[in-house]
Parts: structure tokens; C-alpha cells; sequence
């Protein structure tokens, strides 16, 4: 039995293993956007949300922002020729964002909030060569 457990343990964290190394990866391109930012004073937060996602369908996270603060949230995806996006929408669903931007491995979004309040944060993977395409948003303030 314990011979068993310990195949069973170990093929389960070779297949666990792969999935988040991936996720790392897509999380160092969304740093990698920032470092720019960084440089300019903005603060980059050690919460980020990542997975994966099949190409034309968005995720929506939803994210407290305040007036005052100004936020750049900046996504990555390891994932070659793949195109990603993320975009900001206020509480009424209206496109809150003043600018943002797409490259290859990495998207970004940046808002200056008219009003504290929760926003939507729309993720999404609009071409790829893979069937799920891993991803990762971190974000900063300042």
C-alpha cells in the first residue's frame, strides 16, 4: 500500500508541476511589462490571478479601485504568438480604462478611477495556437 501511495504522489505532482510552471512563466512576462511602470514609482502589488483559457472566451475578475490611486494591470501569457488582452469596466459595464496596449506575451490596462468603486477586469485570449493558453495578471499603483 505504501508503495502504491508513493507511484500515486509522485505521478500526481508531476502532473501538477507543469500546469504552475507555466502560470510562472505568464506571471514573469506580466512583470516584465511593468518594470517600465516600476521605474516610474508605481508600486506592484504580490496579489496576481492567473489559469488558462480557451481562445474567445473572457474571464472577469472583480477588483476594488480607489479615486486618488492610478493602476496599471499587466497580463502575460508564455504562450508564442499568442494574442492576449485585458481591459477595465466600471460597476454600469462602460469601458473605464484611459489607455492600454498589446505585445507580444503581454497586455496591459491602465485607469486613474473618476470614483471608488468595483471595477471589472476582462481577461481574454483572442488567438493562439494552443487549445488552453495559460495567463497571468499582476497590477500596480501608485
Amino acid at each position: 500500500m505504501k508503495y502504491f501511495l508513493s507511484i500515486f504522489l509522485t505521478l500526481a505532482m508531476a502532473l501538477v508541476a507543469p500546469a504552475r510552471a507555466t502560470i510562472d512563466d505568464a506571471l514573469s512576462f506580466a512583470l516584465e511589462a511593468a518594470d517600465p511602470y516600476v521605474k516610474e514609482g508605481f508600486t506592484v502589488r504580490e496579489d496576481y490571478w492567473g489559469g488558462d483559457l480557451p481562445v474567445k472566451q473572457a474571464k472577469a475578475i472583480v477588483h476594488q479601485l480607489f479615486k486618488g490611486n492610478e493602476y496599471w494591470f499587466w497580463m502575460g501569457t508564455d504562450t508564442a504568438n499568442a494574442k492576449i488582452s485585458v481591459h477595465i469596466y466600471d460597476a454600469d459595464g462602460n469601458l473605464a480604462e484611459d489607455e492600454s496596449f498589446q505585445k507580444p506575451h503581454k497586455a496591459a490596462a491602465h485607469i486613474r478611477p473618476k470614483k471608488t468603486g468595483t471595477y471589472y477586469l476582462i481577461v481574454e485570449i483572442e488567438k493562439s495556437p494552443e487549445e488552453r493558453t495559460y495567463w497571468s495578471l499582476a497590477y500596480g499603483f501608485r
